[in-house]
């Protein structure tokens, strides 16, 4: 199992020992890392319908309900718990929303707005020769336009690997833990995915 950050089991510790206010302060501190998954996820056509800010309000309200469960068998580390649940509120959000009579697949498809940070800078700049290193706002949107384009050309579990180690920042350790594969087979999956976004990009 993926470890907790020595800051998280401390709150877990005392959350466990009935101190409210740690839960409170852990919620908080995992909102950031919540709302950027949810919001490289949300499509679009949706997002502007419903709020991301209102489904991280949605996980966060279930995992507090949730915690003493967790807190009996933790499982697995709790950031990863939380990306679990925000998974599980993400397809009810798509399924409740595809079903409503003017169907969101009608609206124009956009770039997620938590893609345009500077991660996709920098995961750029790794696939574009040097020569095109941005030297201007308009080479910087160019290059994260093309990044874009290519992230939406892959298929799911590529392009999900992408979000999870360059956009969420996560380790080896916990996508492995995540997809629930080795180690060895996620860094794998994870260097194939690379080259396909490196293929297309150039």
């Amino acid at each position: 199992m993926v470890p907790n950050s020595p800051e998280t089991q401390k709150l877990l510790d005392q959350a466990r020992a009935g101190k409210h206010d740690a839960v409170e302060r852990l919620l908080d501190e995992h909102r950031e890392p919540v709302r950027r998954m949810i919001g490289l996820r949300l499509d679009p056509a949706i997002g502007r319908r419903v709020d991301a800010s209102d489904v991280v309000q949605e996980v966060l309200l279930e995992a507090s309900r949730r915690l003493s469960d967790y807190l009996k068998k933790p499982d697995m580390s709790f950031h990863l718990w939380l990306r679990h649940i925000a998974r599980d509120h993400l397809i009810d959000a798509h399924r409740r929303h595809r079903a409503q009579k003017r169907g969101v697949q009608r609206e124009q498809p956009a770039v997620p707005a938590a893609f345009a940070d500077r991660s996709s800078i920098e995961l750029a700049g790794q696939f574009i020769d040097q020569e095109l290193t941005p030297a201007s706002a308009a080479i910087r949107a160019e290059m994260e336009r093309r990044l874009h384009a290519a992230i939406a050309q892959l298929d799911e579990a590529d392009r999900e690997i992408i979000l999870m180690r360059h956009f969420e920042q996560l380790s080896n350790q916990d996508v492995a833990a995540d997809l629930e594969l080795t180690e060895a087979a996620a860094s794998m999956r994870y260097l194939r995915a690379v080259r396909r976004l490196r293929d297309l990009m150039q």
